[in-house]
């Protein structure tokens, strides 16, 4: 099975299916963790859903046997799972469920992918489009063990060191925006930046515990939530899954408290910073689609993506490529205003882009295919943020 090949045209993976190879083990050819704990077993099941008609669910039962095990077969050496998509999307292609089972003795192992049969209503319509739908081939395939942090993370569409190289990079063109704005503006580029790289790192704790503790008060486990047939798996912490609000309020509180430690005005600092974090923003959405997460909804619609979620590669809405567009739409027109204009009262630019973001990015929340988790309720923050830019330009507008 080829994994999907990425075209600059679509600037997406376009999946290669092919009948006779649909089921494949995950692999990562690194012989310096070829044997390092934990280890993980990893497979992908490709199949062909319908070309129309309503969403349809499809389970796929997985069983596997560690080769040359002898003897009684203890839990770690066999394992049988069931996978379930509630909801295949006809006309959207091809689909790659990626299954990792953690709590197996390492070795290689021999894994069977069987279709399960759904229960059926009685009615004719359904009768009807289930004979439509493409039968799911039983297939087989040997694979080793690997790396477990490795193997968690790898998935058709979803591309190895893909997320934290693209944020990395964001973080880089952000700083590069604030230090020309910094100097533009007269303000001292080298305090300025030390001030913001410790910001940067406090911003990135902020955002892991931000991340898990919406998880937590979702009802989910710190860890991440655990996918029907996946043994023992967590998230690592040092993956991806954080949530930019936790980046933005941590690294704020550090400016903050940073500009007036080394004797800088806290306003223009922050009018200075914010094309730069929207514009590291830009790039780092990238990472999260070539990274295969905070992926959006499946859909059959010709201007869908094919992409991962690490756990579902299909064609998508490209949620993560418009949360960028808005970042980089509001990151341009905030550089402008701070290049060409003296913002007063100081602050005021800081304020307005954060809270459009804000609203752009409850907006966009409904494409996702993982609800996110608000603690204030999505309608409240919607409407904080659409009064706090009204009250924002006025404040620009007539105040001077």
């Amino acid at each position: 099975m080829e994994e999907p090949t990425w075209t600059l045209a679509a600037f997406a993976p376009r999946a290669r299916f092919t009948q006779e190879q649909p089921f494949h083990m995950v692999t990562f050819g690194c012989d310096l963790v070829a044997d390092v704990e934990p280890q993980a077993l990893g497979f992908t099941y490709w199949f062909q859903v319908a070309n129309e008609g309503e969403p349809y669910p499809v389970s796929i039962h997985f069983a596997g046997r560690r080769m040359g095990a002898k003897g009684k077969l203890s839990s770690r050496d066999k394992f049988s799972t069931l996978e379930r998509i509630e909801q295949v999307v006809p006309g959207s292609g091809p689909i790659a469920v990626t299954t990792r089972v953690v709590d197996v003795a390492p070795g290689e192992w021999h894994v069977t992918a069987s279709p399960a049969s759904e229960v059926r209503t009685r009615r004719s319509q359904d009768r009807a489009a289930a004979q439509n739908q493409p039968r799911l081939p039983n297939a087989s395939s040997n694979g080793t063990t690997g790396f477990a942090p490795v193997i968690q993370i790898r998935a058709p569409g979803a591309r190895l060191g893909a997320w934290p190289a693209l944020v990395g990079l964001g973080a880089l063109v952000g700083l590069a925006s604030q230090a020309l704005l910094a100097s533009h503006t007269h303000l001292s580029v080298a305090r300025v930046l030390v001030v913001s790289l410790i910001a940067s790192l406090v911003g990135l704790v902020g955002a892991k515990l931000y991340f898990h503790t919406g998880h937590f008060l979702a009802g989910r486990t710190v860890a991440g939530h655990s996918l029907p047939g996946q043994r023992g798996e967590h998230r690592p912490m040092l993956a991806a899954g954080m949530c930019i609000q936790g980046f933005v309020l941590g690294a704020i509180l550090t400016i903050a408290v940073g500009a007036q430690i080394v004797g800088l005005p806290l306003g223009r600092v922050l009018d200075v910073t914010a094309p730069g974090l929207l514009f590291g923003m830009t790039v780092g959405r990238f990472g999260c689609f070539f990274g295969g997460c905070c992926a959006g909804r499946p859909t059959a619609a010709r201007w869908g993506l094919w992409s991962s979620d690490r756990h579902v590669g299909v064609r998508r809405i490209p949620v993560q490529l418009f949360e960028s567009t808005l970042a980089l739409c509001l990151g341009l027109a905030a550089f402008v205003i701070v290049w060409t204009t003296t913002p007063h009262p100081a602050g005021v630019v800081f304020i307005g882009a954060i809270a459009g973001y804000t609203l752009g990015r409850q907006l966009l929340f409904p494409l996702r295919d993982q609800p996110r988790y608000s603690v204030h309720g999505r309608n409240r923050m919607i409407a904080f943020a659409g009064f706090v830019i009204i009250a924002d330009i006025a404040i620009a507008a007539f105040v001077r």
